[in-house]
């Protein structure tokens, strides 16, 4: 095994398939490093990109990844761990199995590539950027109770590890991106729809809430934006605790204001909706019935 450390940085991107992960894959690699691109499915590769397929949920896959990069490179200078998955749908509802899949990829996933990793960081004094999300610091908000678990997660576990790290040297950044053009966001409508049971008391909410968050889409940011931003987390010399880049105004807002406050702000903009939403549901339930019925006479 070859262990001449390489003379160009290294970074280990997680979730490098998607839109975000591959913008920042991209940008490192235009600029000099060499990208460990790492996703389910290989990314593409490319001149300074080197396409690996791990599963975050396995630990033995991350272990296979670590044993690569000190093989081929013998350092690591960041890890940006992208990898995750959204949580739609009604807590009351989805199935206990399904908010841990998003908890295990999310956050789960972070712990365990960072775990695998810290060896080859420690040694480089390399630096860990985290993606968390502006969902992280807020309130949760309705339909969206898993990722927003998740996220308040890997908040909490970006201060520890930052405040252990500190003593040793190496950097632990947080990113909290807003709304940005995505894979995962381009099917939102669909996702919401398909995110409760049949005859699901949370129908016309999900309807309504995919509705609003295919809207907030269309506003979204160009992805080469939030990767800008990691690059600088990833390589100023005196990165901040955390970056939040492009948040939602309206969000934003509503964050600093009592609790009580917003919930009945929600309850005002989001009950009249629902409940025409209800309606509407029910009026295409039974003209649906009623096409059937006529079909159904001989």
């Amino acid at each position: 095994m070859d262990t001449e450390v390489t003379a160009i940085p290294v970074v280990v991107v997680t979730g490098a398939g998607g839109g975000l992960g591959a913008a920042t894959t991209a940008l490192y690699a235009s600029r000099g490093w060499h990208v460990v691109a790492v996703d389910l499915t290989a990314p593409p590769s490319g001149p300074g990109i080197t396409s690996v397929a791990a599963d975050v949920t396995d630990s033995a896959s991350l272990k296979a990844l670590a044993d690569r990069v000190r093989a081929e490179h013998n350092r690591l200078d960041a890890v940006i761990t992208f990898a995750g998955v959204l949580g739609i749908g009604p807590l009351a509802e989805t199935d206990p199995e399904r908010v841990q899949q998003v908890l295990d990829v999310n956050v789960m996933g972070t712990v365990r590539t960072v775990h695998a990793l810290f060896d080859l960081l420690r040694s480089s004094g390399g630096r860990v950027v985290l993606i968390s999300s502006e969902t992280g610091p807020q309130h949760g908000m309705p339909m969206n109770g898993a990722y927003a678990m998740s996220k308040h997660a890997i908040e909490a576990y970006g201060d520890s590890l930052r405040r252990e790290l500190m003593f040793l040297g190496p950097d632990v950044v947080l990113i909290q991106p807003g709304p940005f053009r995505t894979g995962m966001t381009a099917s939102i409508r669909r996702r919401f729809q398909e995110s409760t049971l049949p005859g699901s008391p949370f129908a016309a909410m999900a309807a309504v809430m995919g509705e609003m968050a295919a809207g907030e889409d269309d506003k979204a940011t160009d992805p080469g934006v939030l990767a800008e931003a990691v690059w600088t987390a990833g390589t100023t010399d005196r990165p901040r605790h955390r970056y939040a880049v492009r948040w939602d105004l309206g969000r934003r807002l509503l964050d600093h204001l009592p609790v009580p406050l917003v919930d009945k702000a929600l309850t005002l903009a989001l009950g009249g909706k629902i409940d025409a939403k209800k309606l509407e549901l029910r009026r295409e339930a039974a003209e649906a019935l009623s096409v059937a019925e006529a079909e159904a006479r001989p």
